[in-house]
């Protein structure tokens, strides 16, 4: 029957004939003379021979144990060089990151900014995948999952990269058609363009610093899974959108979508960095989060800033 071979034995009596003390090679190890002491016998008798010839003032290899010395010091300087390669690629970003991202999300706000971070570290290979797909972390290979909203998952390892707000915006041509509203009430009479790929979909939460929040189940005739798509639709006055102001600061600046109900704010949201469960990440997944949440801190630096 296949056993496994003692590795710890055999790494422990390489140590001990490089050294020729079992004291010696205790307290080079770490370990309990007694350990040292018991991995040689444990050998001994898997064996069924005899490693060292032992004297009360001398140890020195058998025969057998000259023969099998060069191995066993293969097995501990693989060893660790195995632990020494796992703990380098732990603590130097270098290596392969695999990343999945919604693909409008990613278009507006990770797409741009992807080619400085590889320029910042060019041991870095970055592998980034744009899906409207739930991503299995686990199962799928993914290093980094980038989600809208909170996930569900209490398992996986989480990390918020940005908060942002969501302007309740429309054409000027639905405007003239259905007039501004004053209340979050009034838009069950306008169109509404439904997104159905993020988690606020039909149920459109308002809150307002003097009232209670108030919650508006929207209807339309145009549902699109990619909130990229919702922007024409939206310029077309096609209907009322509720957008990530990321996707819309050009058309907010220009004026070919305006602002409605600005006393009233829709909740903010986050995106999320999410992670496989474990306590250690690599250096090249942990550089890449610090990266982002550092980017988009200091993007919100600068629109403070300018007012």
């Amino acid at each position: 029957m296949p056993h496994i071979p003692d590795f710890e034995a055999w790494a422990i009596f390489a140590r001990v004939a490089e050294l020729g003390s079992f004291s010696h090679a205790a307290e080079d190890l770490g370990l309990a003379s007694t350990t040292v002491s018991k991995a040689i016998t444990r050998l001994e008798q898997r064996m069924q021979t005899t490693l060292f010839h032992r004297t009360t003032r001398k140890l020195s290899l058998t025969e057998t144990g000259r023969l099998t010395v060069e191995r066993a010091a293969r097995i501990l300087a693989d060893g660790r060089a195995i632990e020494a390669d796992i703990v380098e690629e732990a603590a130097v970003p270098r290596g392969k990151v695999r990343v999945a991202c919604g693909t409008a999300f990613g278009l507006a706000t990770i797409v741009p900014i992807i080619p400085q971070f590889l320029k910042d570290y060019p041991d870095i290979e970055l592998d980034l995948a744009l899906t409207e797909d739930d991503v299995d972390l686990i199962g799928s290979g993914f290093d980094i999952s980038i989600r809208l909203g909170q996930p569900p998952d209490s398992s996986l390892r989480t990390v918020k990269l940005m908060s942002f707000v969501r302007p309740l915006v429309a054409a000027p041509s639905l405007i003239e058609r259905y007039g501004m509203p004053e209340h979050p009430s009034d838009l069950t009479r306008y169109p509404a363009i439904i997104p159905t790929n993020v988690p606020w979909g039909l149920e459109w939460e308002f809150e307002h610093p003097e009232h209670e929040p108030v919650s508006v189940r929207m209807s339309g005739r145009y549902h699109i899974n990619h909130a990229g798509a919702v922007v024409p639709a939206a310029l077309a006055g096609t209907g009322v959108a509720l957008l990530p102001d990321f996707f819309i600061l050009e058309e907010l600046a220009v004026g070919t979508l305006v602002p409605l109900l600005t006393e009233w704010a829709a909740a903010p949201k986050g995106a999320y960095m999410v992670t496989p469960p474990g306590v250690a990440r690599p250096a090249r997944v942990r550089v890449l989060i610090e990266w982002l949440r550092n980017h988009y801190a200091e993007e919100r630096a600068r629109r403070a800033s300018a007012g």
